[in-house]
């Protein structure tokens, strides 16, 4: 009797994963022409390295990741011919005396209707990316098509060129945009409130409900739809306990994401000790009690993700605390790919636009509280 493997570097800590027998086959190709068929060997640079080094490392990744998601191929036949969606841009005044840039997206023609919003925030560890970019112009373009009004918050990232923004700068932004939009529903021609959000944008969406929750204006949001979660801030973990709570770490570490690099971008956005374990900056630490009286969720995990499992920890947190939630597991797919491999998984990438859009339409809009029971 043959014995059994496990999945992924589990059963092998030398696979590739462009040699993971998991991985969808239409991926292949587009990774080795952008030199993603090798692992992610991680940073060299540590939670214990100076701050300086931290900061240039943090910054080499920003940069590298504006130049991956400029030259990603997204575009598709007939792109071209889609009805007209309107874009503007609206500043309102930020916690800090900062400014925040609403980027509504929204179908022409449809000022007259009633629509649902999704308040979309964008990927990259709470600490790097932008939310005006190929992949999230296309993410809000595709949600806006799909009959909803989309509408990114430009949060601050804990790394800019102008300084440090650790947490919850990046939170509190969110807060305000999700509380300034609740505010002008009428205005906007919108009846309810989705929070939605990849990867560090997840978390933010996440986190953003969990502090309406304590903060007691959570009757404002009507449902949370999270893809890939980014919650946990287990990176730097011993081997046996990720083995224990989150074996996904190990399975699929260096699949587009190390856990070095994480480990690295959780310390930059939480550099205070006390919030290494804060729910508000790292969702997967909240507590039955922190997640009771929230409103539906539904959550998003891609099979070969080092994040898959703390995805599948929260949805059963939220679950046992009787909060209404749904799950689901994509199979064959890397961390992110309904956002970023449009082309090359279309029929992935409509079914997830189309997943949140049916969530935002079936939700009742909310009057007054949710109930804490």
């Amino acid at each position: 009797m043959s014995s059994y493997t496990p999945a992924g570097r589990l059963g092998d800590p030398n696979l590739q994963v462009i040699n993971d027998p998991r991985l969808d086959a239409r991926l292949v190709n587009l990774l080795k022409s952008f030199g993603m068929d090798k692992n992610e060997p991680g940073t060299q640079v540590t939670i214990d390295s100076p701050m300086e080094d931290i900061t240039a490392m943090v910054a080499r990744t920003e940069d590298l990741g504006a130049a991956l998601y400029a030259g990603l191929p997204n575009e598709l036949p007939g792109d071209d011919k889609e009805p007209k969606v309107d874009h503007s841009e609206v500043i309102i005044p930020g916690p800090d005396g900062n400014d925040i840039a609403l980027h509504v997206f929204r179908t022409a023609g449809t000022s007259g209707e009633t629509l649902p919003c999704v308040i979309y925030s964008h990927g990259g560890g709470m600490v790097n990316n932008s939310m005006i970019n190929k992949p999230h112009v296309r993410w809000l373009t595709d949600l806006a098509l799909a009959g909803v009004v989309a509408i990114g918050i430009d949060f601050r990232n804990a790394y800019t060129q102008a300084g440090h923004n650790p947490f919850p700068a990046g939170l509190n932004d969110c807060a305000a945009g999700v509380q300034y939009i609740a505010a002008h529903k009428a205005d906007w021609g919108i009846d309810k409130i989705i929070l939605q959000g990849e990867s560090g944008g997840c978390n933010l969406a996440f986190a953003t409900a969990l502090k309406a929750n304590k903060e007691g204006w959570i009757g404002s949001i009507d449902g949370v739809y999270g893809v890939v979660p980014y919650i946990s801030n287990a990176y730097g973990w011993p081997r046996e306990r990720l083995l224990r709570e989150l074996p996904s770490c190990i399975e699929n570490d260096g699949y587009f994401l190390s856990l070095k690099s994480m480990a690295v971008f959780g310390h930059y956005y939480t550099p205070d000790e006390k919030d290494k374990t804060n729910p508000l900056a790292w969702p997967y630490h909240a507590t039955a009690d922190d997640v009771k009286g929230l409103p539906p969720h539904y959550l998003l995990m891609d099979e070969l993700d080092p994040l898959r499992d703390e995805g599948n920890s929260y949805y059963r947190k939220l679950g046992a605390a009787g909060v209404p939630v749904t799950a689901h597991v994509n199979l064959g797919t890397l961390h992110g790919s309904a956002l970023l491999f449009r082309q090359a998984l279309p029929e992935f990438h409509a079914a997830v636009v189309d997943s949140i859009a049916a969530f935002a339409r079936r939700l009742p809009a909310h009057v007054g509280t949710h109930s804490r029971l």
